[in-house]
């Protein structure tokens, strides 16, 4: 019996069934639809997983579970996932960051895939009917269903992702298991400062984010948005300070360099060269580097610096306030939003209570997990489908054995 029908649930339902026809494998699923995050991933192409085939640099990409997924990226990792969908008319292709989506750009395609190889295997599917309490029982486990029906199992992978509600982490604390609070990950930053918020849409290619105070640091792009900043930068550093931010209660300070790997002296010398090489220009009119110009004027009008100043008539204050703002830009954070609909949580089934040669229960002989569900989250980029993938690959594999 597999509880929850996502990826790692699919993959560990096909894998069984594929690896042992002779038995019976039953899908539950809560909602009314499979795989609904797969179907939204990636604004609708769904990325399915990232093109890094060195399982130890894999596993970096995890803030939660990278030591623990060392052992099975070996076994099975985004070149294997690349080969099993290719192998099953699903080719992917790797984008210029290392995402890989289908060349559909279609998640419809992998849906299908997948409900297609799960019936090829012999795999029941039960939408609309969830696991509402599970126990242990003679020759395996007796199951509540939200429907109000009863099933008994031989072998049971609980693969229903984050454990979000307090109702989703007890039949699991029943089983004996502990829980990591669940917290948000993957989230988008609110900020009110009026002149970014005037910025909505505006991309910039590369910058520095990070928290004042912490460890916490990240380079990539960064999206203005209407209510303050997201892109893969801001989703990384929500990503690795998830606890940290949920403790603070989303409030915190944001420091960004817009230049980044350049110092405040550097970035003032190469301004001040500008009076040479370009005396005549209008400061607001003459970006560095690949600074949008929209932004460039907004920091240059934030740093005190009038629309008709020129390169040559600059003010001695002028020049060191700009560098600043360019290097060191802080805005205050008010809040979080959650990166679409991909709500991803950090938090779980505690890894040590699990074996990760087979994601076999140490707790419970004959139960097991995959995806989600456990402490386990990765960053932005395709790298959680690929903890369901790997997961739900070898919880499959070990549950078809006798």
């Amino acid at each position: 019996m597999i509880a929850g029908g996502g990826a790692a649930g699919f993959f560990a339902a096909i894998t069984c069934g594929q690896a042992a026809p002779a038995r019976e494998v039953i899908v539950l699923e809560g909602g009314s639809r499979f795989l609904a995050k797969v179907r939204i991933s990636g604004g609708g192409r769904c990325n399915v997983t990232h093109a890094c085939f060195d399982p130890r640099e894999l596993s970096q990409r995890y803030p939660r579970g990278g030591r623990a997924l060392i052992g099975p990226f070996h076994r099975f990792q985004p070149r294997d996932t690349d080969e099993w969908f290719s192998a099953r008319g699903v080719q992917l292709k790797t984008e210029s960051d290392g995402r890989m989506f289908p060349v559909t750009n279609s998640s419809a395609t992998v849906v299908d895939c997948l409900i297609r190889e799960a019936e090829s295997a012999g795999v029941a599917l039960r939408a609309g009917c969830g696991v509402k309490s599970a126990r242990p029982a003679p020759g395996g486990f007796a199951l509540e269903l939200t429907d109000g029906g009863e099933l008994a199992c031989e072998k049971l992978c609980i693969a229903t992702g984050g454990c979000r509600t307090p109702a989703a982490a007890r039949w699991i604390e029943a089983l004996g298991h502990s829980i990591e609070p669940p917290v948000p990950s993957l989230f988008t930053f609110h900020i009110e400062t009026p002149w970014l918020r005037a910025l909505p849409g505006l991309a910039v290619g590369g910058v520095e984010a990070s928290v004042p105070g912490t460890k916490l640091c990240e380079r990539g792009p960064l999206l203005v948005t209407h209510w303050g900043v997201s892109g893969p930068v801001i989703l990384r550093l929500s990503a690795w300070g998830a606890r940290e931010l949920h403790a603070r209660d989303y409030q915190f300070p944001l420091q960004v360099n817009w230049l980044p790997g350049r110092s405040a002296e550097d970035v003032l010398a190469e301004l001040r060269a500008r009076r040479e090489s370009q005396p005549g220009r209008a400061v607001a009119s003459s970006p560095l580097g690949a600074l949008p110009s929209r932004l460039w004027e907004s920091l240059v009008s934030e740093s005190g610096i009038g629309r008709d100043v020129r390169w040559t008539t600059l003010s001695r204050p002028g020049a060191p306030a700009l560098a600043d703002r360019l290097t060191r830009t802080e805005f205050p954070v008010t809040g979080k939003s959650l990166n679409k609909e991909e709500f991803v949580t950090c938090g779980g089934v505690r890894l040590r209570e699990v074996d990760f040669q087979t994601m076999e229960s140490r707790v419970q002989p004959g139960l097991y997990f995959a995806g989600e569900v456990l402490d386990i989250d990765g960053v932005t980029g395709g790298f959680n489908f690929q903890a369901a993938w790997t997961t739900g690959w070898i919880a499959g594999h070990a549950m078809a054995v006798e």
